[in-house]
Formats: structure tokens, C-alpha cells, sequence
């Protein structure tokens, strides 16, 4: 059985220890600062054991590149849709697609995509739009480029991609006590990761952590958002995600969700919003126009932020489930008595509809299969229907569902259905392909974020002298990139 190397800091924070010194989850954190809220999040522990490169990611808008690999839909002349793959730099896929959705004179819910990216990035995609191809040719949206690859018959779904290609520099390399590092030593401390993982994990394989970007990393508002959801209190929700506070924020933000939390004025509070909380002055406006109607108002939010508010809450259950059996020493790679297995696609996608439970019959069967990465082991997305695994890993699941505060949640949202979810599985652990690592250059202009001018704080884990790297992989789609970062680096959940 392999062993998972999981750190348990003994820094005031708070959580309760129990008699044999594991670190337990709380539902309820005050989330003041980054460890309270990776614990909060599930975030902890690492495959191997290793101090990491430290550095930060993001410093400018092209260090972090994503490009969706993705089959372009059967192309027809006479197709009702016009399928396009969009480059986008620095936007937020929701508020992109919304003002795509505008500039073509269409319904946001009339244009389709397999997935949503980061934001501080280069990100490419495909799209497939109902409106006329004249009409997407004549957008013009700053920051934005449209390759118009025809007309099909066919939409697209969530995840319906094969994976994302990442080209991603970490800059500002640093050892835990602030020293930087060259860049000959930070990539001996990558592939020396990447070979302690592989020996634990198999080859190129890592923990599937959900990563920080489905909860907010400095303002984890979507899972608390996504309980108020299930519990059907609408109000709440809209309170949460107009005014909870998050750790980074610029003055207009603090000044803005200070307002709404004291006064609960939706016109004083639209007067002050800054541009780009497009969402929070969708929802003010809905008040505005039907005051206390908080049900119209959180229906505000697109579908799909409306969606992931719910998925972030069954997100909290996967990684602390994840977590509890790092904490118990037991593998990710092979199943245990009890565990739910399923069958890995092509694509690295699993196939929850062929799930099968690891008993004493099949147990060197499954172990072997999953050795061969043709079986993998999951964990639990909670919902209405969704399976749990028995024995020693059900316990793991159970308590991870309990402390996360779910075991008494319904999954049905009687005020707007489609939000109901049946729940589902993860895989516990996912393999990156096309490995790369390089020294990268150090900024030669003035593009680089606020954050890196100012220089690091106290708290902070990056160095301005410390090497850059640029690292090149491929993921399965619905796998997040930070997370596999995350065990290279070793930095806090802001430094993503």
C-alpha cells in the first residue's frame, strides 16, 4: 500500500484535534487567512513528500494559457448553428458569453460550450452559437478573437471536450524560508515530485482535487452560496454572494460589500458597484425593480453560476473525502474493500454508469485494473441518489459528508428543479500527459499584476530574484490544472 505524505500544521487556526492527532474539518470557519480556508476547502496534503518550488502564478495575463482539445461538430452548410473557436484574454467565461450573447441579439442560453476557464488567462475554446454566421462575423468584443469554422446541426454539453492543454510559467521561485531559488534547483524539485508521485500514484498520475477556482480561493462564497440554494433560502444566498467579504479585496469591493451587509439599499448599493461585478449588479437590478423578491434575484446569475453554486457544495464533500483517506493512509490508486470503481475512458473520463463495488471476489481483479489505469477509484459528489462506498472508505465518505454538514441535505431545489442533482462520482486520482519543464524568461515589460509590483508579504511564499518556470501538460476535462500545480509548488491557495 502506498503511503500519502500529509502535513498537519499546528498553527492556531480553528479546528479541533482529535485523541490521535488528526486535524478535523469544520463546516463553520471564519476563514481569516489562507490556511483556514484551505481547511475549510478540503486542500490538504500532498503525494509526495517535498518542500516544493514556492512561486506565484498569474503574474501576467499570458503565463497562464489554456487551449481546449475538442472535436470541431459535424460542419453542414445548411446547420442551424454556427460553431466558432474563441480566444479569449483576461474574461470570465460566464461574462464573455453574455456579452456574446448581446453583441448577436440572442439569449445567453442559445450558445453552447463544454466548460468554463480561468479568467487571468489565454484561454481557447469552442463555442457553437444559434444565431447567423453574418451576425457572429460582425462581432466585435475587445480582447477577444472568433475563428468562424462553419454551420452544424449539433450543439455541445458540458465536459463534452477531451481535455485542456496548459502552458503555465510560475514565477518568483522560493524555498519555505523565503530563499530563492535557481532555476537548476526548482526543476530538480519538479521532476523529483513528479517521480514520488509516480511511485505512489503510478506514472503521471496525481490527487483529483477540485481546486480552488469552483470554490473562489480568496472569497470561497460558491459552496456557502450553493447551501443556502439547497436549503431553499434564497435571501441568504443573494446576501452571501452580494456581501460576503474575501481576503484580496480592492477598496471600491470592500466598500461595496460593506454597503450591502449594513444597509441591504439595492439602489444605494448599484450606485457604487464597480463595472466589472456585472452578476452583483444583475441581481441589485432584479431588487431594485422587485424589492425582497430574492428568488427572481438570485435567478439573475446564469444557469450555469447557478449550477455551480450546487456543485461547489457536493465539491467540499469529494475533497474532504479525499483528504480523510489521505489522513487513514489509504491508496488513491488502488481500491480498498468497499471502494466504487469505474472504467476510465479514452478521454480520462470516467464511466460512472458501469460503477462497480470492490469485494473479496473481484478485489485483485479491480487492483490490477486499476494499476493498468483502466479501472479507477472515486469518490463521492453527493446528491439525491448518488452512491456511497461501503467499509472502511464508507466511513471515510460518511464523515467527510458529515462534517462538511450534508448528511441531512435533501438535493432538491423545489423552486427551480434543474438545480436538483442526483449526485455522482469522481475519480479519486487522474494522469497529466505531455510533460514539460523549462526555464522561462523574466518580465521584460510593464504587464505584470499589481501583486508581483508591490512585492511579497510576510505571509507570501515567492521571491522577485527566484527562478521562472514554464511547465507544459494536458488534463482531463473537469480536471483543474492549480490542483496539480498546487503539488509542485507548495504555495498557498492564493498564489494560484
Amino acid at each position: 500500500m502506498s503511503r500519502i505524505f500529509v502535513p498537519i500544521s499546528r498553527r492556531s487556526s480553528p479546528t479541533s484535534v482529535s485523541e490521535d492527532g488528526e486535524v478535523l474539518a469544520q463546516a463553520t470557519f471564519e476563514l481569516d487567512g489562507n490556511e483556514d480556508i484551505e481547511k475549510y476547502l478540503g486542500l490538504s496534503g500532498w503525494a509526495h513528500e517535498g518542500h516544493g518550488i514556492g512561486g506565484l502564478l498569474k503574474v501576467r495575463i499570458e503565463d497562464f494559457r489554456v487551449e481546449e482539445e475538442s472535436s470541431t461538430p459535424a460542419l453542414d452548410k445548411k446547420g442551424r448553428f454556427t460553431v466558432a473557436r474563441v480566444t479569449l484574454r483576461n474574461w470570465e467565461t460566464n461574462r464573455f458569453l453574455r456579452r456574446l450573447a448581446g453583441a448577436c441579439g440572442i439569449s445567453r442560453k442559445r450558445i453552447f460550450s463544454s466548460g468554463l476557464k480561468d479568467k487571468r488567462a489565454v484561454t481557447t475554446q469552442m463555442l457553437v452559437i444559434d444565431a447567423p454566421r453574418k451576425k457572429v462575423e460582425a462581432v466585435d468584443i475587445p480582447d477577444s478573437e472568433i475563428e468562424i469554422l462553419g454551420r452544424s446541426h449539433q450543439k455541445i454539453g458540458m465536459s463534452d471536450h477531451d481535455g485542456n492543454r496548459f502552458t503555465i510559467t510560475v514565477r518568483g521561485c522560493c524555498d519555505v524560508d523565503g530563499t530563492p531559488l535557481d532555476a537548476k534547483e526548482a526543476m530538480r524539485r519538479v521532476l523529483e515530485i513528479r517521480e514520488g508521485m509516480a511511485s505512489r500514484l503510478g506514472d503521471d498520475a496525481f490527487p483529483n482535487w477540485i481546486g480552488p477556482q469552483r470554490f473562489g480561493a480568496t472569497r470561497p462564497v460558491t459552496p456557502k452560496v450553493g447551501r443556502a440554494v439547497v436549503e431553499g433560502d434564497f435571501e441568504r444566498a443573494v446576501d452571501l454572494y452580494l456581501g460576503m467579504p474575501g481576503s484580496r479585496m480592492t477598496e471600491d469591493v470592500r466598500d461595496f460589500r460593506s454597503m450591502w451587509l449594513e444597509t441591504k439599499n439595492p439602489q444605494a448599493c448599484l450606485d457604487i458597484a464597480p463595472e466589472h461585478l456585472g452578476f452583483e449588479k444583475s441581481i441589485l437590478q432584479v431588487l431594485v425593480d422587485s424589492p425582497e423578491n430574492y428568488l427572481k434575484a438570485f435567478r439573475a446569475l446564469p444557469p450555469s453560476l447557478q449550477l455551480l453554486t450546487v456543485h461547489s457544495l457536493q465539491s467540499l464533500a469529494f475533497n474532504h473525502a479525499l483528504a480523510g483517506r489521505l489522513y487513514a493512509g489509504l491508496d488513491l490508486l488502488e481500491p480498498e474493500l468497499g471502494d466504487l470503481v469505474a472504467p476510465i475512458q479514452n478521454s480520462g473520463r470516467v464511466d460512472v454508469s458501469k460503477m462497480a463495488l470492490v469485494t473479496e471476489t473481484n478485489l485483485e481483479r479491480c487492483k490490477r485494473n486499476c494499476r493498468l489505469g483502466r479501472l479507477a477509484v472515486t469518490g463521492p459528489l453527493p446528491g439525491r441518489d448518488a452512491p456511497l462506498a461501503i467499509g472502511e472508505p464508507g466511513k471515510i465518505e460518511g464523515t467527510a459528508i458529515e462534517k462538511t454538514e450534508l448528511d441531512d441535505i435533501d438535493w432538491q431545489v423545489q423552486k427551480i428543479p434543474n438545480l436538483s442533482t442526483n449526485g455522482t462520482r469522481r475519480p479519486l486520482c487522474v494522469v497529466f500527459r505531455d510533460f514539460s519543464v523549462e526555464e522561462a524568461s523574466i518580465i521584460s515589460d510593464d504587464s505584470s499584476s499589481e501583486r508581483w509590483e508591490q512585492g511579497p508579504n510576510e505571509s507570501d511564499r515567492w521571491h522577485p530574484d527566484g527562478a521562472n518556470l514554464r511547465l507544459r501538460f494536458t488534463l482531463p476535462p473537469g480536471t483543474y490544472a492549480t490542483v496539480l500545480m498546487r503539488e509542485f509548488m507548495r504555495s498557498p491557495l492564493d498564489h494560484y
